[in-house]
């Protein structure tokens, strides 16, 4: 089965399938997450901005358990933030270096590296590790027993308004986020629209059969978009203990060269980022779901809608 929404299956049906399969297989990497934590941990928390994604996207036809199920989510994947933003950051350390060889050739990230290196073996060896996995099962577990309760419109025009509308408030907050982001150039800025951005991305799988051509081409540019404020948002991280009063990165002369290229590095990507998320994203959000919408409505009209108790029918 895929992640995307079946335009001949009712939409309840979809949902509650799509749910089920991607919680089941964050349960799948918590079950390893203790042996293999750095891989575990970002395959879980992926699976779970996929469920979320989700969850915003038909938000507008079950308000209540969307937005308590997307709580839910957001609570479990906080659980796991520390332990895989300790990989992020390592992983950051050596994207500068391979950016920047000639600067970085002497060894002047090394003393930092080996400070974050030391603190994800911590992070990853620690008992709050397993109290952290434990939680994060047991709440995802419970969340797959609560997923039959959830009913959505399923008449053809409902539904599609419902799809439409959900995929119009991530562009709007995604448009939102870009003129905060291009006016003022902070921080959190460039997070809500990272977060926007990736919704947006997982929307167009989820909707690939319903959304207006092309799609590939956005695609693409949206992923692209998305790893360039992944590692906007990882420089910031950086900035943040750079700039932290106990200096737990190292001393002014052991973190010199990292302060240079980080400011380098975040100069270069905030203007890439802009530049992409003003193509993306410039349109008003209901121009841009306007032929979503009619789509949507038109290809599920025209479905040959399957019964959801016949064999091989989403449950």
């Amino acid at each position: 089965m895929s992640y995307r929404i079946d335009p001949r299956l009712p939409l309840t049906g979809e949902v509650r399938r799509i749910l089920a399969e991607e919680i089941g297989k964050a349960l799948v990497h918590l079950d390893v997450a203790h042996d293999r934590p750095e891989q575990a941990l970002h395959k879980c928390r992926r699976r779970l901005k996929k469920v979320r994604a989700l969850l915003r996207l038909v938000r507008p036809g079950n308000e209540t358990f969307c937005s308590t199920e997307n709580h839910c989510y957001r609570e479990v994947a906080a659980l796991l933030a520390e332990p895989r933003e300790a990989t992020a950051l390592v992983e950051t350390i050596d994207r500068l270096a391979k950016n920047f060889p000639e600067q970085s050739a002497g060894g002047g990230l090394d003393v930092v590296r080996d400070t974050l290196v030391a603190r994800q073996h911590e992070l990853h060896g620690g008992a709050g590790l397993g109290a952290a996995i434990a939680a994060a099962t047991a709440a995802c577990e419970d969340g797959i027993s609560r997923i039959d309760t959830l009913a959505l419109p399923d008449q053809p025009e409902q539904a599609a308004d419902v799809l439409a509308e959900g995929a119009r408030i991530t562009l709007r907050r995604a448009r939102k986020a870009l003129d905060k982001a291009g006016s003022r150039g902070e921080a959190d800025d460039f997070h809500d629209l990272r977060k926007a951005a990736k919704t947006h991305g997982l929307h167009l799988s989820l909707l690939g059969r319903l959304w207006p051509t092309p799609i590939k081409a956005r695609r693409k540019a949206v992923d692209e978009l998305g790893e360039k404020l992944g590692e906007l948002h990882d420089v910031f991280v950086l900035r943040t203990l750079l700039d932290a009063g106990d200096r737990p990165l190292g001393s002014p002369q052991e973190t010199r060269l990292l302060s240079k290229l980080l400011k380098r590095s975040e100069k270069s990507l905030k203007k890439t980022c802009l530049a992409a998320a003003a193509d993306l994203f410039g349109d008003g959000p209901r121009r841009s779901t306007k032929k979503l919408a009619r789509k949507a409505r038109d290809d599920l009209a025209a479905a040959p809608h399957e019964d959801a108790s016949a064999p091989g029918a989403a449950a």
